[in-house]
């Protein structure tokens, strides 16, 4: 698949389910999630009951693969980067950490995801939260700008990941952080599934291999590369996942080979340095 037919399908299929409201990292027809159904996802991936209550309502989708803000240490005053900021809900969060002096700024590329943070920033009246419009291997920030740079299951959705860790380093402050959940993998993805566009939405298609997602990270300049926690999700849950389904009924999957591809897949909480000298 070409890199901007991925960003074009990725926008699209993110804007409706901005329009929709509905949760799940999946194809859009997939989710079908109510409110109920997207606090059950967050509190599994690691949300406490009293983060889901301090976000506006409309912030939290489910798309999430893990709770970056919990191992952040975030600190009143810091000025924090969430790439792929989506409805804002990891903003909202980091924005109550950091306080009045500090700020938060989230970058999406998915115009319809930035009306609704903004008009969710608005309603709830968080001052220190702006959102740009961008693309996270281009953010539209500058140089040495920010102490943390935050994401939760987006850049997996790049067709270029090396140029994303490029500009995380890029935009730290010396001495700054790096702590992302995303989605990896424990083995190459059968060809049929790595250029199926609905696995690609569902953040499985665009998933690399462990080892080079770390390389990336430490090519880009970071040191103290950690994988804080790791999660491998159970079998059954994933065959019964809605991005599952689809891709098994898209794609002619059988359920055996749906495990498998289950059995490949699993979340990492990762945090890294940028080097006070470079």
């Amino acid at each position: 698949m070409e890199k901007e037919e991925i960003k074009k399908v990725v926008r699209e299929g993110y804007g409706k389910i901005a329009k929709q409201g509905r949760s799940c990292c999946a194809p859009v027809d997939s989710c079908c999630g109510s409110p109920d159904v997207t606090k059950d996802i967050s509190r599994k991936i690691g949300y406490s009951e009293e983060e889901l209550k301090s976000v506006p309502e409309g912030a939290n989708l489910g798309l999430g693969c893990g709770n970056p803000i919990a191992l952040a240490s975030l600190k009143e005053g810091e000025v924090v980067l969430d790439l792929g900021s989506g409805a804002g809900f990891d903003c909202f969060l980091a924005a109550n950490q950091v306080g009045k002096k500090g700020r938060v700024i989230g970058v999406d590329m998915t115009a319809e995801m930035l009306d609704r943070a903004r008009e969710n920033a608005r309603k709830s009246h968080f001052d220190n939260v702006e959102f740009r419009l961008g693309e996270i291997e281009n953010l539209p920030v500058g140089d040495h700008q920010v102490d943390i740079v935050i994401s939760n299951c987006v850049i997996n959705l790049s067709p270029n990941k090396p140029r994303v860790f490029q500009e995380a380093f890029r935009v730290l402050k010396p001495g700054g952080r790096l702590m992302v959940s995303d989605i990896v993998l424990l083995k190459e993805l059968p060809v049929e599934i790595r250029n199926s566009l609905d696995a690609y939405v569902g953040c499985v298609a665009g998933a690399i291999v462990k080892a080079d997602y770390l390389e990336a990270i430490q090519d880009a300049g970071f040191k103290e590369t950690k994988i804080l926690d790791e999660t491998v999700y159970p079998t059954e849950l994933i065959a019964d996942d809605p991005t599952v389904r689809e891709l098994m009924k898209n794609l002619n999957l059988s359920r055996e080979k749906a495990e498998d591809l289950a059995n490949s897949v699993i979340s990492i909480k990762v945090s890294a340095i940028k080097p006070l000298v470079h």
